[in-house]
């Protein structure tokens, strides 16, 4: 019945764009039949899903496609774990865009969102169920070029244009080196089915291909420093739910599809492990410094992507250190911190992105200094934007906190171990550890600029509060941090379930991680917080009913404004002057001269240390060098008949036999 149930679910995700495309521009019922259709998919998807997940089963449904093996997609706890998020927000997303991107007042652009909307969606289940490579790539294909699409949503702006096409070339070589990976897995194995192999199968030189090849293309898809470089611009250009469902569920397929892949190599060598937690550390601490340093709030939110991807890389990282070592309690540990991270983040920044996305909806802009003073005049945003902002830095009582405690967990048990292993960890908690304390400080700084203070801007003085389609999405996403993070003891045998699917190793011991992590004390902890906060304040509610009203301190001022009160770009320039060895912040100083100066502004931007500062560089040298090269491109038709005709001929003497030719021609 499950299997059936997430079927129809793919059916009608693909499909909910379809009616729009045979009604008019202007009218509102193409994107209400496609939120309903898609409300309907996640409906049925979530149930199946659960079904999965619940009892523990999984199932490998056939189809008369002979060429594939007839076996080519099947529903597991991975695949099933993975489908939940994409269903949630799927259905959350469609709804959020009925107030957010209206049809009526984008009635260009609305079909091919809702179109694309939810091919996106289907192809990520097509994907996260596929047992087959080439089904594998099919799913893989439709959810890339459906994001490329709805990157360019907003195709009449530059900007836009620019994000879509450095999107589609770094998937696209995620892509080509997937093609290598499969064919080599062939090869291999003699098999595109994605299933198990035996230890004695695979060499180990061909083994650590097959790794690097499947770090390489999945990393790009997740977004790990340094194959980040599309990230940010396409999270900024795209509209707010597509942002959402970008980087809460898109980056997950890449990590999906290494979770998927190194459980279907036997016997991993501690390198892997440790390159992997080496890279989420730096994706975690680099991703975090970079957010602080950007002015951009959906930017801003885009590196935290990166920073949240690398704590989901040192749970995997640790894991796979526990099936070098043989520590199952590792292999818990680290496999409930990536697997619950993935979840979690997936809600907390959905959340965070659709809250900016509401601030956005409303002022017209996503500069952090053009903003101010938005608690006063969106009061549910703002709550919903502190609920988001307390998960993602990892704060109790929220999800946030319960998945990276895992990883702490795990982090600290192996720094009992003797040797180089135990030594490299004792670098990595550290690390992790700062990663949250600079989290904090760049939510500070974004809620202090964003929300409170006076507004800035005329348009920031005129805000108001979303509608309720865009409200309710955003209660939903931050019910389930509140839930997760006070009962994170419902998920044990959901995580226990998954995890045990993932070990394939036939004599492993797997035990349960609510007996390593301490979750039924987490959550009587919690409750008993909460009603001794309640009690407080109900207290002081009860002491203090009069509240007298004083003036700030305003520094000897005889008249406040918006420009006495702090900046993002102040705030954070402590942290950016510490970290500025890799930001290099570029300032643009005023020229002030005379009694009288004109107005003037000081402005700072720091450039990607990826895309702007290595790629984008080294291709403008590239085309320099090449530039001559463009004598023969000029458009006219005879010169393109001329190299047809030259190719042939050089094709055609190749099948001349020389050789033997040559051989005669001497023998004579």
């Amino acid at each position: 019945m499950f299997s059936d149930l997430i079927i129809i679910a793919i059916i009608l995700a693909a499909a909910s764009g379809l009616p729009g495309l045979c009604l008019p521009r202007r009218t509102v019922w193409g994107q209400r039949i496609a939120a309903a259709m898609m409300s309907s998919s996640s409906i049925l998807g979530l149930v199946g899903a659960s079904l999965v997940l619940g009892v523990g089963q999984s199932r490998v449904l056939s189809f008369p496609w002979p060429a594939m093996g007839n076996s080519i997609i099947g529903i597991d706890g991975l695949s099933a774990f993975f489908l939940v998020p994409i269903f949630f927000m799927g259905g959350l997303g469609s709804i959020y865009g009925i107030g957010y991107w209206p049809q009526l007042r984008h009635p260009r652009t609305g079909r091919k969102l809702q179109l694309f909307w939810g091919l996106l969606t289907a192809g990520m289940m097509l994907l996260v169920i596929s047992k087959h490579a080439i089904a594998f790539l099919l799913g893989w294909e439709v959810m890339a070029l459906s994001a490329f699409f709805l990157v360019a949503t907003e195709d009449h702006k530059a900007q836009c244009r620019q994000a879509s096409w450095i999107y589609i070339i770094a998937t696209h070589i995620g892509t080509l080196t997937l093609f290598a990976l499969f064919v080599l897995w062939r090869w291999a194995t003699g098999s595109y089915d994605l299933k198990p192999v035996a230890g004695d199968v695979i060499g180990i030189g061909v083994l650590n291909v097959l790794f690097f090849l499947s770090l390489i293309a999945f990393g790009l898809k997740a977004g790990v420093m340094p194959f980040h470089f599309w990230l940010p611009g396409a999270h900024a250009s795209a509209p707010s739910h597509v942002s959402a469902m970008l980087s809460g569920i898109v980056l997950k397929m890449g990590i999906y599809g290494l979770v998927r892949f190194l459980s279907l190599l036997p016997d991993p060598p501690s390198m892997w492990g440790g390159l992997i937690l080496l890279l989420g550390a730096i994706s975690g601490l680099l991703g975090v410094v970079f957010a602080i340093g950007q002015h951009d709030l959906k930017r801003l939110l885009a590196y935290h992507s990166v920073e949240n991807i690398g704590i989901i890389l040192m749970g995997l990282g640790l894991a796979m250190l526990g099936r070098s070592a043989g520590q199952p309690e590792w292999i818990v540990l680290g496999m409930a911190g990536c697997l619950l991270h993935t979840w979690n983040h997936s809600i907390f920044k959905s959340l965070l992105f659709l809250s900016a996305g509401s601030g956005v909806h409303s002022v017209r802009t996503r500069h952090i200094d053009s903003l101010g003073g938005l608690a006063k005049t969106m009061p549910w945003t703002a709550a919903m934007f502190v609920i988001g902002a307390v998960a993602i830095c990892g704060l109790p009582p929220l999800n946030g906190f319960v998945s990276e405690l895992f990883v702490y967990l795990g982090l600290l048990g192996t720094m009992k171990s003797d040797g180089v292993m135990g030594s490299a960890v004792v670098i990595v908690v550290p690390v992790l550890a700062m990663i949250g304390a600079l989290a904090v400080a760049c939510f500070v700084k974004v809620f202090g600029a964003v929300f409170l203070g006076t507004p800035r801007t005329l348009a920031a003085t005129c805000a108001h509060e979303s509608p309720m389609t865009m409200r309710v999405p955003m209660i939903v996403l931050a019910a389930s941090c509140a839930i997760i993070g006070l009962a994170p003891v419902l998920l044990i045998p959901i995580l226990d379930n998954v995890i045990a699917g993932w070990m394939i190793e036939p004599n492993s011991s797997i035990m349960s991680i609510g007996s390593v992590a301490p979750l039924k004390m987490i959550s009587f902890i919690w409750a008993a917080l909460i009603i001794v906060v309640l009690l407080l304040a109900a207290v002081v509610k009860l002491r203090n009913r009069v509240v007298s009203r004083v003036g700030t301190w305003d520094c000897g001022y005889a008249y406040s404004t918006s420009r006495i009160q702090y900046t993002a770009s102040s705030f954070a320039q402590i942290i950016v002057t510490m970290f500025r060895w890799v930001l290099r912040p570029r300032m643009h100083l005023p020229h002030i001269e005379g009694l009288f100066p004109k107005p003037a502004q000081m402005s700072s931007h720091v450039d990607d240390l990826i895309l702007d500062r290595t790629i984008t560089p080294a291709s403008d040298k590239f085309a320099k060098w090449f530039g001559w090269f463009h004598r023969f491109q000029q458009g006219i038709t005879q010169q393109y008949v001329l190299y047809i005709l030259i190719t042939v001929i050089l094709m055609m003497s190749t099948m001349i036999p020389f050789r033997e030719f040559i051989a005669r021609l001497f023998a004579r």
